[in-house]
């Protein structure tokens, strides 16, 4: 089945074509830059508090929690409401680590990837983002960097200075009156978008922790 992209920004910056990095399938690596907006109902503690929609309004994502276990899984579903990936924090760990799993699975062969801190304490977002084949994660391979609070986030190809995606906020006066948090997100050319939202709810989770 082949899936429709996001629709296209009318007049978007230019930017130079990345090697195709399809984390969770190539239907979500659109050859374009992708923006996506994310809004977020501040207030809400039930399921389905994410909303994630291309710049036509329409959605593409939205997020499923689990009240067993509170906010250590969250599973990403496409608008169809099929899981994309589990995510699933490991309880016992120094450095807040996140694994990824294919679909609704945890098992160890589904894995897609790891994120994890690079520095127990931190005063700006530092994440690290291994891939389930870098089994000894000496260099990661996707690092997250800016400031959640600000949602000025940026995501790096590996070590490198080279950009795969760009957080902004949005400040409205609907999203203030409706007590919502309302950011964007712009994914560039040939860059899993999934992978990409996937890294967003992971950080929203890791920032509601810092607050509690």
């Amino acid at each position: 089945m082949a899936y429709p992209y996001p629709a296209q920004p009318s007049a978007s910056a230019p930017m130079p074509p990345l090697p195709t990095a399809a984390i969770f399938g190539p239907q979500y690596c659109a050859p374009y830059p992708v923006d996506l907006a994310v809004v977020k109902k501040v207030m809400t503690i039930s399921d389905g508090n994410f909303a994630v929609t291309d710049v036509n309004g329409n959605i593409v994502f939205k997020v499923k929690g689990s009240l067993l276990t509170l906010r250590d899984r969250r599973v990403l579903l496409d608008a169809a409401g099929n899981p994309i990936t589990t995510l699933r924090r490991k309880i016992v760990t120094m450095h807040d680590r996140w694994e990824a799993y294919r679909g609704e699975s945890t098992h160890a062969k589904d894995l897609i990837f790891t994120l994890k801190r690079s520095s127990l304490i931190q005063m700006k977002t530092k994440l690290d983002v291994f891939l389930a084949g870098n089994t000894k994660e000496d260099v990661c391979d996707f690092k997250v960097r800016g400031s959640w609070l600000e949602r000025s986030c940026i995501v790096y190809a590996g070590e490198s200075n080279n950009i795969v995606a760009q957080m902004h906020k949005k400040h409205t006066v609907t999203s203030i009156l409706m007590d919502k948090d309302h950011f964007s997100v712009t994914v560039y050319p040939n860059v899993d978008y999934a992978f990409i939202v996937a890294l967003i709810v992971i950080l929203d989770e890791t920032n509601e922790d810092e607050k509690d």
